[in-house]
Parts: C-alpha cells; sequence; structure tokens
C-alpha cells in the first residue's frame, strides 16, 4: 500500500527533516524486516539522506546546489523555475531505506530529507513499505 503525506515548505530553497513522518508509516505497515520507498512526485523537488545533527549541513547542501545551479541564468525553459528542474535531477526523486526491527535503517547521524527547490509550496511525498 503507498502512503501519501503533505510536505509545508516555507522557503524557495529548503531541505525538510521527514523521518518523523517515514517512522509513522514504516509503524502503521506492521511490517518488522523489509524496506520503505520514499517517492517524490514533483519537478522541482527531491528526497535525500545526510546529516540531521548539525543543520548546517542541510544549509550547506542547498546553498552549495544554489551556486551550482544559479536561478536566472538565462535558462530556455520560459516558466522560470529550470534551476529548480536541475535541482531536482541532480539529486533524485526516490530513497529506498531498509527497515528492521520496525525502524528505518539508519546512520547515527542520518535523516531523510524532503528536499525543495521552488516553494514555498505544499507538496506531496508518497512511501511504500514492502516485506
Amino acid at each position: 500500500m503507498i502512503k501519501e503525506f503533505r510536505v509545508k515548505t516555507n522557503r524557495r530553497n529548503e531541505l525538510i527533516d521527514i523521518t518523523g513522518e517515514i517512522r509513522s508509516v514504516i509503524a502503521e505497515s506492521g511490517i518488522e524486516e523489509g524496506y520503505c520507498h520514499i517517492f517524490v512526485p514533483h519537478t522541482t523537488a527531491a528526497v535525500t539522506i545526510n546529516e540531521k545533527a548539525d543543520p548546517d549541513v542541510s544549509r550547506d547542501i542547498s546553498g552549495s546546489l544554489e551556486k551550482i545551479v544559479p536561478p536566472g541564468w538565462g535558462y530556455s525553459h520560459a516558466e522560470g523555475n529550470s534551476d529548480s528542474h536541475i535541482k531536482s535531477s541532480m539529486v533524485g526523486a526516490s530513497e529506498l531505506v531498509l527497515i528492521s526491527g520496525a525502524k528505518p535503517v539508519l546512520g547515527t547521524w542520518q535523516a531523510v530529507f524532503f528536499c525543495e527547490f521552488d516553494g514555498p509550496r505544499s507538496r506531496k511525498c508518497l512511501a511504500r513499505v514492502s516485506e
């Protein structure tokens, strides 16, 4: 079964920790051992796993992507958000997280982040837990 949850973003570019939502989806599934596939069905957003312990890491990721793919660079896409599309492709639309003991298998410092590149918006994120 696919579970959908909403993510409200507040800035054009930001990383939002969705690990709690993923833990809830896993708990609701009742699956002890397996995997959780997380998918972002948007062309200007993404999902990644990285460090949560220091909030500067997510700010550095967002800021670095902004420098690598700046807005208003003279892209052909008329909508004005080509940088957002490119960042989404660079980071990726999905992640696969192992489940053990009914919990996501993440490193000590790791968290799952929804990546917004064209906000603020109300987005959706999909997760499917399987054995």
